[in-house]
């Protein structure tokens, strides 16, 4: 591959790897309720988090500057603190793999708000690959069997649009200024981090039981989950076209299915195959596409 293309191959790499920590940490994440409380859950994995991305920052001695602050502050409350207390609220009445699937209705969101934030405009073929991706979303989902609370599918859809907007932020900061993903990352998360903290001190919960499964948990977190692999979501955002970015994010459910099979014995469906294969189609498709500009 040229030299043009290695900033794309790059995200690719990143977007692998991400599938694979973010697909397994689903389980993590609901065993860890099991010790603790889940917005103290969140306030922990975020400030362990943020301490990771700005000693990374300090490795690579990059730039400590705070980017632009308004937007930054919107995607640390969108990005870190919405998202991750919603989906966290959803995981103590709702199954780890439903409430990841329905958080993964992301993309969707995401493509309305960068049409109208960011004029990124679907051409006629992105549009058949959106309409491919939700159909196989929904049979991987299968919203005809129970999905649990009424109020765990509400929280968990709306983490899916907070991360939607917090997505298309970024994605608007990185057109318009020169900041490193790295960098977005850790100040907009120090932001989200002191807003969790802020609701974990309020809301009374759980004493934590700090045994060594919740430790295990917690670094796989903190190192992970809501460290590294967060800058490189932000990395594939930089990178990659709005939609792209957002559509191929749903390679982490994928994978969270084929894990749970893999490791726990969990075989799909025939459904579920169905929209694996509609999943993997779509996203074939995608890669040969370009977005275009309103």
């Amino acid at each position: 591959m040229s030299k043009s293309h290695a900033p794309e191959r790059a995200a690719w790499i990143a977007l692998a790897v991400l599938s694979v920590v973010w697909s397994l940490n689903w389980t993590v994440m609901k065993w860890a309720l099991n010790f603790c409380g889940p917005f103290t859950f969140c306030a922990l994995r975020y400030l362990f988090g943020t301490a990771v991305l700005f000693a990374l920052l300090g490795l690579r001695r990059e730039s400590f500057a705070l980017p632009p602050l308004l937007p930054t502050v919107l995607i640390g409350l969108a990005q870190t603190a919405g998202f991750q207390m919603f989906v966290q609220w959803a995981l103590v009445g709702g199954g780890a793999g439903k409430t990841a699937l329905l958080a993964y209705t992301m993309p969707f969101w995401m493509v309305p708000l960068a049409w109208w934030w960011l004029y990124e405009r679907p051409r006629a073929r992105q549009w058949a690959c959106i309409a491919l991706a939700a159909a196989g979303l929904i049979f991987v989902i299968e919203p005809w069997h129970r999905l649990g609370s009424l109020r765990s599918t509400a929280l968990a859809l709306a983490g899916g649009l907070s991360w939607a907007i917090g997505t298309v932020l970024s994605k608007r900061v990185f057109q318009r200024t020169h900041v490193g993903p790295l960098q977005l990352t850790a100040w907009q998360m120090l932001f989200g981090t002191l807003v969790l903290c802020a609701i974990a001190l309020i809301v009374p919960e759980r004493r934590i039981d700090w045994a060594l499964p919740f430790i295990g948990a917690l670094a796989y977190n903190a190192l992970l989950s809501s460290g590294i692999a967060w800058a490189l979501w932000l990395l594939i955002v930089q990178r990659l076209s709005t939609q792209v970015a957002g559509l191929t994010s749903l390679l982490v459910p994928i994978a969270g299915v084929l894990f749970a099979w893999l490791l726990l014995g969990e075989k799909p469906d025939v459904a579920e195959w169905i929209g694996i294969a509609l999943i993997g189609v779509s996203l074939l498709s995608l890669n040969f596409t370009r977005p275009s500009r309103a």
